[in-house]
């Protein structure tokens, strides 16, 4: 007897699972607390036909950690968590759980159960019973008989991001009860007679689908062609495979809200694709898209352990806009620039090309850059220079789309300026200049002169740091001159000719 009990039941769940309303497996993710008046106003038979409208209410849902967790509380004397979150996380634990719940009998103290409902079970974070970042739903059923003062532990609720949906049975005050439901309260409060509850049945089940929906699935990465459909994995574990079907939206039909359940897009007309990915996936690529198009995205997971609703999307693919759509330039210098363009369009291009070259005539010059690269540096150019750079893009179809801009190069920085010469103490003669640039290895100081009649010369090299020296024993008269050294020669230098201890300062001129 018990054996042909427990097929019955069995048999009776999944026929109910079987007609259940379409989109609600998998929908969610979300915690939903349910406040259940049994106190002593409440009759038995109220009660049960109040628990057999919560297990018809519930019966759709997926339960589980990444699902949807459903909690009791009743209210009496002392109110009493039936079951938490983590109690269930099969339909079937759960159903069992709601017809075994016996009334409580006593006062209505929902002041006292809301206290509860606030500090363990709906509370967020450690010691609390939900989970953070999800959303929280308190349902109310009471008959609305005496509830005490609700308003303020109500309203705190509301404050922690609880949202309070109330059902009541019974005559209760309408301006308290209007006022402690979470806006709107049309759609959040509810008058039924005890033997006409299924008649909110499905709004009130829509009401909190649409609370705890979950984004299950999404479109990133969109351009003009293309596109990446992603979602949670639910066939982890499962024998299975995904199937995905996408194609442009028909003119005038509506598509799935982003993440929400729909149905697969029609296959007539061959104008939908289909793909099937693994079980273990999460992602996948849509490729050959028409621009600026509204599509409509479809996802059927497929187990023969589990059933898991559709779910769709609707995207709109970007207007085409083939690169290079444009050119920047940045980090000038003397000798080198940066190019950059987009946008990058990897799936269509199969590479860059820069040319550039020094106007009016500069000889031209080439470089080919990767597909998926969107600037380069300009190097060994002429200081204070205008270039034409071109960026070229290849495409995959065989044609080629080019930009042009201008670009022009900083006046070089002279390595050597302001050559000075001054009379230092005891006939020395101290010589000053301003310096520095890229490359700079150094400077080169020569000196000649005559003195009695002899030729006098001297040469010396210092380092790119010194922009100063002194020199002694220099002939009257004699020429100075200091050059910047580079890599493998020396740069155009200053040149001026020593004072006498008499004289000022003399100043350099280009040699």
């Amino acid at each position: 007897m018990e054996k042909l009990l427990l097929l019955t039941t069995w048999l009776f769940m999944l026929s109910s699972l079987n007609g259940q309303p379409e989109g609600v497996l998998n929908c969610c993710e979300g915690d939903v607390l349910f406040l259940l008046d049994s106190s002593g106003s409440v009759s038995s038979y109220e009660h049960s036909r109040m628990l057999d409208f919560l297990s018809q209410l519930v019966l759709p849902f997926s339960l589980g950690e990444d699902q949807v967790r459903i909690g009791l509380l009743q209210v009496g004397t002392q109110p009493r968590v039936e079951f938490g979150f983590d109690a269930h996380s099969a339909q079937g634990g759960l159903q069992g759980a709601l017809r075994g719940v016996k009334p409580l009998r006593g006062d209505t103290n929902t002041v006292e159960a809301l206290r509860i409902a606030k500090d363990r079970v709906l509370r967020q974070g450690p010691g609390g019973g939900a989970r953070p970042g999800l959303p929280r739903v308190l349902v109310w059923l009471t008959d609305g008989v005496k509830p005490g003062d609700v308003i303020g532990p109500m309203a705190e609720l509301r404050q922690e991001g609880v949202t309070v949906l109330v059902v009541s049975t019974g005559h209760g005050n309408y301006q308290v009860l209007r006022e402690v439901v979470s806006p709107p309260a049309e759609d959040h409060l509810y008058f039924v007679d005890i033997e006409d509850m299924s008649i909110i049945l499905e709004d009130l089940r829509d009401v909190i689908i649409e609370i705890i929906r979950a984004e299950r699935i999404q479109v990133r990465d969109v351009s003009s062609n293309a596109a990446t459909l992603q979602w949670r994995p639910v066939l982890s574990g499962l024998p299975g495979h995904y199937e995905i079907r996408f194609g442009p939206r028909p003119t005038g039909g509506t598509g799935g809200a982003g993440g929400g359940p729909g149905t697969s897009p029609s296959t007539g007309g061959g104008r939908y694709q289909r793909l099937v990915q693994s079980a273990d996936s999460d992602t996948v690529r849509l490729t050959d898209l028409k621009a600026d198009t509204t599509y409509t995205a479809t996802l059927t997971p497929e187990s023969n352990r589990q059933s898991f609703n559709t779910l769709s999307v609707t995207f709109t693919t970007h207007a085409e806009v083939q690169s290079p759509a444009v050119v920047r330039v940045s980090e000038p210098g003397p000798t080198s620039v940066r190019v950059s363009w987009g946008p990058l369009q990897p799936e269509v291009v199969t590479s860059y090309s820069v040319e550039y070259s020094a106007l009016p005539a500069g000889k031209l010059q080439t470089m080919t850059v990767d597909k998926r690269q969107n600037s380069t540096l300009l190097k060994n150019l002429q200081p204070d220079s205008t270039y034409l750079v071109t960026v070229g893009a290849r495409l995959s179809s065989g044609q080629e789309r080019a930009m042009s801009v201008k670009v022009c190069t900083k006046e070089a920085t002279p390595a050597l300026s302001d050559l000075q010469l001054t009379a230092a103490d005891g006939g020395a003669v101290r010589a000053d200049w301003r310096g520095g640039a890229d490359g700079l290895k150094g400077y080169w100081l020569t000196w000649e002169g005559r003195q009695a009649g002899t030729a006098r010369r001297s040469s010396t090299y210092l380092p790119p740091s010194s922009l100063s020296t002194r020199l002694d024993d220099l002939p009257p008269s004699a020429r100075v001159c200091v050059s910047p050294v580079y890599g493998r020669a020396r740069g155009e230098g200053l040149c001026c000719t020593a004072p006498f201890a008499s004289e000022g300062p003399a100043y350099g001129s280009r040699s």
